[in-house]
């Protein structure tokens, strides 16, 4: 496979994976994978493979190994993070996506994190959350703009 080749390979596969077709796209990681081994293509491949066949243990083993390849690269976490989703793992996910922008700002983080309707931490963490403490103490800080 020449380079113009699998340039043009991975635009497709990037392409699919944008638009959600991500049956398409794990086609394309596969036969990328089998030529040229980059990290954003194994967690792209992670995602698909969940997404696709439902293997969610390899796909975040796939994920885990991009992460150590690349472990300053904010896409990976994105997509272990999705991952955890189609899972059913929502706590997982919201650790791993603060773990990314931690790493790197990335606005599709972001966005899932507020799309998720992430909480912040109480303002007394060794107590609950429903505590009466946190509680008057959370609004009060609101109110006066602190949080």
């Amino acid at each position: 496979m020449t380079f113009d080749q699998l340039e043009e390979l991975s635009a497709a596969a990037m392409e699919a994976m944008q638009e959600g077709d991500t049956a398409a796209a794990l086609l394309c990681f596969e036969r990328l994978l089998a030529v040229e081994r980059r990290p954003l293509y194994v967690s792209c491949l992670a995602y698909c493979v969940a997404r696709e066949r439902g293997e969610f243990k390899r796909a975040v083993s796939l994920c885990k190994n991009a992460i150590k390849d690349e472990p300053k690269n904010a896409a990976h976490f994105l997509l272990l993070g999705r991952i955890h989703l189609l899972a059913g793992q929502k706590k997982d996910a919201i650790r791993i996506f603060r773990m990314g922008l931690r790493h790197q700002r990335s606005v599709d983080i972001q966005r899932e994190l507020d799309r998720l309707g992430v909480r912040r931490d109480p303002p007394v963490p060794f107590l609950r959350r429903d505590n009466p403490v946190n509680r008057v103490l959370g609004k009060a800080l609101k109110i006066i703009g602190v949080r």
